[in-house]
């Protein structure tokens, strides 16, 4: 079935809200419940973030789910989604992550509108930043070649892994890091530590859309 380019940005915008809006508001409840445990804070706020993606994956996949500007340039460089519809998607899935940030504040009865204290900066995280989307990029690659079927729980698997075994707990997406930016809360990252990770993150797509090349004989 073709779906309108309109049905493709409803898609990915609510896609986006959805899982900015699991991310925000898991760590909202996480820092509620952990009793100042940041372990056990994480732990709430990787499972709900793994869980959402695989359903939100599955159930827009027919239509649309990139959710994430770094996998569609990936995939406008690879030729499977045309340039001129790139942009439009980068705003759909920005405005979703805005919107998911908001809903996140209203469900917890927090101020709608904020910006994150929380400092993400050095080295350290930029390399965790370039490492977790190299991951997440190579892995939708890698699936979408060997098991198309297996990239849901593929992609929820990586970011689950991610958030424990990269220093940033794995942002791997400009458009949710500009979201977290607007939330004060567990899940926050400060306005002025974004470009550095959204840089990052588009270095770490680049080379691993080289290395599924490399690898699996891929021209774009």
């Amino acid at each position: 079935m073709t779906h309108s380019p309109v049905q493709r940005l409803a898609a990915e915008t609510l896609g986006t809200a959805l899982l900015v809006a699991t991310v925000v508001g898991s760590g909202i409840m996480a820092e509620k419940l952990a009793g100042g445990s940041m372990a056990l804070a994480l732990l709430c706020n990787t499972i709900p973030t793994g869980a959402i993606l695989y359903v939100l994956i599955t159930m827009f996949g027919p239509i649309s789910a990139h959710f994430n500007p770094a996998v569609s340039l990936v995939l406008a460089i690879r030729g499977e989604l045309a340039w001129p519809a790139f942009g439009p998607f980068v705003v759909a899935q920005v405005l979703g992550g805005v919107a998911g940030t908001l809903l996140a504040h209203a469900m917890f009865d927090q101020p709608l509108f904020q910006f994150s204290a929380t400092a993400r900066t050095g080295f350290a995280q930029w390399v965790s930043e370039s490492v977790a989307t190299f991951a997440l990029v190579l892995t939708i690659l890698g699936t979408m070649r060997a098991r198309p079927d297996s990239v849901p729980v593929s992609v929820a698997l990586v970011i689950t892994a991610a958030y424990w075994f990269t220093g940033s707990t794995s942002f791997a997406n400009p458009a949710v890091t500009v979201a977290r930016a607007l939330s004060d809360t567990f899940a926050g990252i400060a306005p002025g530590d974004v470009p550095a990770f959204i840089i990052a993150q588009v270095l770490g797509a680049v080379l691993a859309l080289l290395t599924a090349d490399r690898l699996f004989g891929w021209r774009a």
